[in-house]
Order: C-alpha cells, then sequence, then structure tokens
C-alpha cells in the first residue's frame, strides 16, 4: 500500500508585472544550434531533468523565439514529457498565431484544456479561428465542444480552499477480498511474467455536491461508497488481465475520513499520480459520477500518460432498475477497448464478472472501509454498521468465489475491529468454508 500527499488543486500560472525590469537573455546552455540545444533539452526530460531542460528552453528561446518551429518542438516536447504548466509558461508570451501557425498554438490550447483553464482556451481558440484555415475548422470545433463542456463543470464545481484540499491519496494493489489471506492462500493472484502495462484506476469525482467537506466528514452514503468502489472493481478486473498490472487510488482527508473530490482529475494530478508511483504508470482512468434522485450518470476517461492526452471516453447512466445492466455493458466496452485478456488456466484464481455488478460494487465499498480502518486510517465511526453489503453480494452471487472471500476477509476485520457480526453472516460465511468450491482454493482452513 503506497501514498502521496497533497494532491494539489492547479495553481494560476505566474505571470510577471507589465513593469517588470528586463532581464539579461540567459547564455546557451549547450554549444552549437537551435536543433542540438532542444535535442539536449528533449534528453534532460527524458532523464526527469526538468530544471535542465527549462535552463536550455530559455536560452533558445531568448534567440529564437521568432521561429516556427522551436515553439512547436518546445510545446510537443513538453506536453509528451506531461508539463503542461511549463508549456504555458513558456509560450504563451511569444505565441503569435499570425507569425507562428496553429500548430504551437493547437499545442497551447491543449495545454489549457489539460488545466482546465476555460477562459485562456477560449482566448487561443479565438485567435486560432482568426487564421481561417479551412482544414482546421473540423478540429477547432471539437476544441469548442470541449472548452463548452469545461466551462458547464466549472460553473458547477465547489471551490475547495487550498489549506483544505491538501488529501492523501492511498494506493490499493492488490483485490480488496485477498488482504488478510497472504499466508493461507497466496496461489489465489496470478504470478504474471515479462512486460506488464501498468493502469491506475483514480477514485471518481462526485460533482454538483453543495459541500463536498461537510458531506465527506460524515460515514459514507451510496454516493460516495461508489465512486470509490468503481474504481476498485475495474482495477481487480485488469489485476487478473494477462497483460496488466492495476492499481486504486483512493482518497483521505488526513486519517479522519475519506475525502470527497468535486472536480474531475486534471492532467497535473494525473502526472502526479505516475510520478509517484513505482515504476510510473502507462494508463489512467479517471471520471466523475453524478447522482441526482436516484439516477446515476457515470463519465470515465482512458488517459496515456507517455503523452498525458486522454485516448478515450466512456459513458454510462442507470436507475436501480437498469444498474446490472449499464454496469455490464460500461465493463465490457473498457475491456474490449483496452484489450483486456484472460490469464491461462491455473494463473491464479479464475476471473468472470459479477453476475449482480451493484451489489458487488457496494460489497466492495463496505471492504474497503473495513480494511482501511483496521489499518487505522478511518476511525471508528466511519466503518459500516454491519456486514450487510457483504452479505448481500455473497447471496445474490453463491457461485462467486470473490463475493465469498469478501464477506470472510470483511468478517475477519470486524472481528479485529471489535464490530460484532450478524448472525447470518456468519452461519453464510461458515457454511461457505465447509463446500467444495472453499477447499477447492485453499481456504477451508480459515476461522471465523
Amino acid at each position: 500500500m503506497g501514498f502521496f500527499d497533497r494532491f494539489s488543486s492547479k495553481q494560476p500560472a505566474a505571470t510577471p508585472p507589465a513593469s517588470a525590469a528586463p532581464t539579461e537573455p540567459a547564455k546557451p546552455a549547450v554549444a552549437g544550434g537551435v536543433l542540438p540545444q532542444l535535442a539536449a533539452a528533449r534528453a534532460a526530460l527524458e532523464a526527469k531533468d526538468l530544471a535542465g531542460a527549462l535552463a536550455i528552453y530559455e536560452a533558445v528561446l531568448a534567440e529564437a523565439a521568432d521561429r516556427t518551429d522551436v515553439l512547436v518542438t518546445v510545446s510537443g516536447d513538453l506536453g509528451v514529457n506531461g508539463h503542461v504548466r511549463e508549456i504555458i509558461e513558456l509560450v504563451a508570451p511569444r505565441y503569435d498565431a499570425q507569425k507562428h501557425g496553429p500548430a504551437a498554438g493547437l499545442n497551447l490550447l491543449q495545454a489549457y484544456l489539460a488545466l482546465r483553464e476555460a477562459e485562456a482556451a477560449q482566448h487561443v481558440l479565438d485567435v486560432l479561428f482568426a487564421l481561417d484555415r479551412p482544414e482546421l475548422h473540423d478540429r477547432l470545433l471539437g476544441f469548442s465542444n470541449a472548452i463548452a463542456e469545461l466551462i458547464h463543470a466549472n460553473a458547477n464545481a465547489v471551490f475547495v480552499p487550498p489549506e483544505t484540499a491538501k488529501l492523501s491519496m492511498v494506493s490499493v494493489s492488490k483485490p480488496i477480498w485477498f488482504y488478510g489471506l497472504e499466508e493461507t492462500a497466496p496461489h489465489l493472484l496470478p504470478a504474471k511474467e515479462g512486460r506488464l502495462r501498468r493502469v491506475a484506476f483514480a477514485q471518481l469525482a462526485v460533482p454538483g455536491l453543495a459541500d463536498p467537506l461537510s458531506a465527506a466528514a460524515q460515514p459514507e452514503d451510496e454516493h460516495g461508497r461508489l465512486a470509490r468502489a468503481i474504481p476498485l472493481w475495474l482495477a481487480e478486473t485488469f489485476f487478473f488481465s494477462a497483460g496488466y498490472s492495476a492499481a486504486t487510488a483512493i482518497a483521505l482527508q488526513g486519517q479522519s475520513h475519506y475525502a470527497l473530490l468535486p472536480a474531475e482529475w486534471s492532467a497535473e494530478n494525473v502526472r502526479q499520480l505516475s510520478d509517484t508511483s513505482d515504476g510510473g504508470l502507462d494508463y489512467v482512468v479517471t471520471g466523475a459520477l453524478r447522482h441526482q434522485s436516484g439516477d446515476y450518470e457515470l463519465g470515465l476517461r482512458l488517459w496515456e500518460v507517455k503523452k498525458f492526452r486522454e485516448l478515450k471516453s466512456f459513458a454510462a447512466r442507470w436507475n436501480p432498475a437498469t444498474a446490472d445492466e449499464a454496469l455490464r455493458q460500461l465493463h465490457t466496452q473498457l475491456r474490449t477497448y483496452m484489450e483486456w485478456s484472460a490469464l491461462p488456466a491455473g494463473q491464479g484464481l479464475a476471473y468472470a464478472p459479477p453476475a449482480a455488478p451493484l451489489a458487488a460494487l457496494h460489497a466492495l465499498g463496505a471492504a474497503l472501509t473495513f480494511f482501511l480502518g483496521e489499518k487505522a486510517l478511518l476511525p471508528a465511526a466511519h466503518l459500516p454498521p454491519g456486514s450487510a453489503a457483504l452479505l448481500r453480494a455473497a447471496r445474490l452471487m453463491p457461485e462467486d468465489v470473490r463475493a465469498q472471500l469478501a464477506l470472510v476477509t470483511g468478517l475477519l476485520r470486524m472481528k479485529k475491529l471489535n464490530v460484532a457480526a450478524e448472525p447470518e453472516s456468519l452461519e453464510h460465511a461458515r457454511a461457505w468454508l465447509t463446500t467444495d468450491a472453499a477447499k477447492a482454493v485453499g481456504v477451508a482452513a480459515v476461522q471465523l
């Protein structure tokens, strides 16, 4: 389980005052012409030496900022390596659409969108439209739609003061039902070999809450639980895929309670998550979950970390009557797009999608809360009142070993936390532990 702190909100780009005195241009950091210097800056970025790269870029731009190829290269290389804010700081003051053309402007526009700065993005879009380039018309209309969505999202976002926006992120790197079975049944997890694509599923934002800080301080409700459980579900799915390693990022407000994210993850947040993950990440899945009068609307975004770009979006809507079917369809769409493939027989517990997805999600959410409570990351007041969600999933999916294991390990944690277990939950779990299915996966000896 890993942590990174200060899931920070974006800060405005520094803009020098109009009266600032001119400074002496920096000396070229690398001998030779512009191209060798740009190549050296690119090498510095790839070596994670941002300061060194910026020193070279400042020197090059002091002499060659009028060159279109220079602005395009600087903005492109910074973007590919995830340094979106630096594109704005270096390129925005120097960009002239009539002089430099559209390419650097498009990179700048995408940087503003990635940082969710709608007004600045709108200004750059207006400048690009003014070029009157027919071949760009459809692409610019696409950016116009993206800005409109961003304006709408910003209008409905809740401001979080900086002093209260410092969160901790917990990384859950195994199926939540496995914790507690490490010594008893290590064979339930696959032993993967070769190059794996690393993907993290981030806790979903919950836009539209009137007061997310006060709501987060209360014991979890269905909306917050699903915002954490959906990423857990998807991470578990890809944990049991042949080509992936997967984890979930969960937000906490210190050790007081869960955090609720009022706005979607930005490109900077995605980069921070990757930079603080062992070995980095190849993909991050973020999203938002909206709720009104029993109806839910889910939007997911798949990010490619190397280029810090959004590859694909997915959407689902449901009410209590349609939830399972909508969640199944979303699950299938994501697995298909990301080329999910089953592990060979004998490589860990065989995976199959849950027959009752909504019940499975509530069980995962409850299991997560008991797990974090056991780790002293959540206080007793935020624990579920009992094992009802775990029992319901186990009863609805009697053939699903994972649902039974979630109940078993949940009851084990409740025992450690001195939370009384309902007799029917203990009866169900103890009966399952005597079955051939429990013996087959090697957990029949577990004592409740």
